[in-house]
């Protein structure tokens, strides 16, 4: 009873995916906002467990629960509206401007609201720019390393690594925005939303959300990534990465896969009484008796 089956979890996203699109700018920035804020709060949960000197795996189990609160909460994340869109518009649901108002609006909410969290967490962990950040600072320079220098390190090779890393992130993600339809408990969403989320961050892949927080709290804490560097190399190609895994390999799949099947109109063969039959016999003899003595 509380699960949803794929061809009713489609009809239930393509009536969500409508409804984000009719919201107000404003109630996309805020939602965004939200939305980026608390995925920071969860990346700085996973890596605070990492700086403590456990397995990075612990972190990647942890880290679900900020997409968990946003999905419950009816945020806006752009990553998942990247699947979500595209599959009502192929349903005619819903115009190509409608989908890019949408993911302009959510992006520079996510974005935002990342900074805002990247800012307040830099200041918490330095004592207000006082003291030193510790290991966890080291970690969160690191990574902003990794995630732009060390890409354009390899020149063209290193974008193509950031997009396609991007596109194996969202697929995940994409998956979890989808499977948080596929019960009607909330135990079940949390659990269904969880696994392809765990997933994606274990393994390391690039997503373009996450890394909002990642590079800019990376910079406060004195990485040496200018602004050019983190677009060029990380933000721009994991963007379209995560684009392209949204649309082709979640969002217009499932759509093409589990759409209704248009059926032929039933031809209903016409039942006629015999009182029918008898008065459709006598007006054609009558028919015939009129037009003969016309022609006599």
């Amino acid at each position: 009873m509380d699960y949803v089956p794929p061809g009713e979890l489609l009809e239930t996203a393509l009536r969500a995916a409508s409804k984000k699109a009719e919201l107000s700018a404003r109630d996309m920035l805020i939602r965004g906002f939200l939305a980026g804020a608390i995925l920071g709060y969860a990346t700085s949960l996973a890596f605070v467990v990492t700086s403590q000197g456990l397995a990075p795996i612990v972190g990647a189990i942890l880290f679900p629960v900020g997409f968990v609160i946003l999905v419950l909460l009816g945020l806006e994340l752009a990553t998942g509206n990247f699947a979500l869109l595209p599959a009502s518009v192929a349903a005619g649901r819903l115009t190509f401007a409608k989908l890019l108002r949408n993911w302009i609006w959510v992006y520079v909410g996510n974005l935002a609201g990342s900074l805002f969290y990247a800012l307040l967490f830099y200041l918490v962990i330095t004592n207000c720019g006082t003291g030193s950040s510790g290991a966890l600072g080291e970690l969160f320079k690191t990574a902003a390393q990794k995630k732009t220098l060390a890409y354009a390190a390899l020149g063209v090779h290193g974008w193509e690594s950031a997009f396609l890393k991007g596109i194996l992130c969202n697929w995940m993600v994409t998956l979890g925005a989808v499977l948080a339809l596929a019960s009607r408990s909330t135990v079940g969403k949390i659990v269904a939303m969880w696994l392809p989320i765990l997933t994606f961050f274990a393994q390391g892949y690039e997503h373009s959300i996450v890394n909002m927080f990642v590079i800019p709290a990376g910079k406060f804490l004195g990485a040496p990534v200018s602004l050019y560097q983190w677009w060029a190399w990380n933000q721009i190609p994991v963007t379209l990465g995560n684009i392209v895994s949204g649309v082709l390999l979640t969002g217009l799949a499932l759509y093409v896969t589990y759409k209704p099947k248009e059926q032929a109109p039933a031809l209903v063969p016409l039942q006629i009484g015999e009182q029918q039959q008898s008065t459709l016999e006598q007006a054609t003899v009558a028919g015939q008796l009129f037009v003969a003595s016309e022609e006599s």
